[in-house]
């Protein structure tokens, strides 16, 4: 968790995104800069109608933590000048870098990135939807998969200098049902790595111990079990899998 004066040091608004569909915030805590997203500022969704968007942040941020793998920026509850919300640290990205992106199928990289979609542009044009083939992508891909998330599109995805990928944006996660939504489709049927299952092996064992406490502070009995269900699945099966189910495969729009 974040030391004790990113929870406790006065939290200053200093702009607001007003893109996001929810009210979301930049602010600053100390010498901090954060994103502010007050509970109270949250936008009621039918097909997530338990618990709050906050709470399954914070819920992906400590998932993230027991794999290892650095996914989620740093993120907790804590009050703020609109009330309790989650706060996650600001990561700067790196300009020059892009991890998901929509290339005319002519120019499509021969090597590095995996073809995810086809389709026509607003002139007509082919257009090919395409992210890096990747360790740092891979995971965050099975991340999506275990959290069950419906919402990962290409803005979600952080190119940070150096390589290493951030993703942000995880309320729409946990949901006891299937409801995988994101943009990394390109592993499908590929083996899982040791490291990756290794990755799942904390989390199911985590689940027995601090991580499961700590899920029942922010999410449903049965999303929790939902949760687990998917780890173990993903676990005996071994590779990525492909989509299921009769909704969209991808969040809209893609980025």
């Amino acid at each position: 968790m974040p030391a004790p004066d990113l929870v406790t040091a006065e939290l200053t608004l200093t702009g607001r995104i007003t893109t996001a569909s929810n009210a979301t915030f930049l602010g600053s805590i100390g010498g901090a800069s954060v994103v502010y997203k007050p509970i109270a500022g949250e936008k009621p969704l039918w097909d997530f109608p338990d618990g709050f968007l906050a709470h399954r942040e914070v819920a992906a941020y400590l998932v993230s933590e027991l794999l290892g793998w650095n996914i989620v920026p740093r993120t907790w509850l804590r009050d703020g000048p609109l009330g309790v919300g989650m706060v996650q640290l600001w990561q700067d990205t790196d300009p020059e870098q892009t991890a998901v992106d929509l290339v005319p199928v002519d120019d499509m990289p021969e090597t590095g990135w995996k073809e995810v979609l086809e389709g026509e542009d607003q002139s007509g044009q082919i257009v090919a939807l395409i992210h890096e083939d990747t360790p740092a992508l891979r995971r965050m891909a099975a991340f999506d998969v275990l959290v069950n998330n419906a919402d990962r599109k290409g803005d979600h995805v952080l190119a940070m200098g150096g390589g290493h990928r951030y993703g942000v944006d995880h309320g729409l996660t946990f949901h006891h049902e299937h409801k995988l939504r994101t943009v990394l489709w390109g592993w499908i049927g590929e083996a899982l790595s040791a490291e990756e299952l290794g990755g799942i092996d904390r989390v199911l064992e985590g689940l027995q111990g601090e991580l499961g406490r700590q899920l029942a502070d922010l999410l449903t009995a049965e999303e929790i079990a939902a949760f687990a269900a998917r780890c173990a699945r993903l676990r005996s099966a071994g590779v990525f899998p492909a989509p299921s189910g009769g909704m969209p495969a991808v969040p809209w729009p893609l980025f």
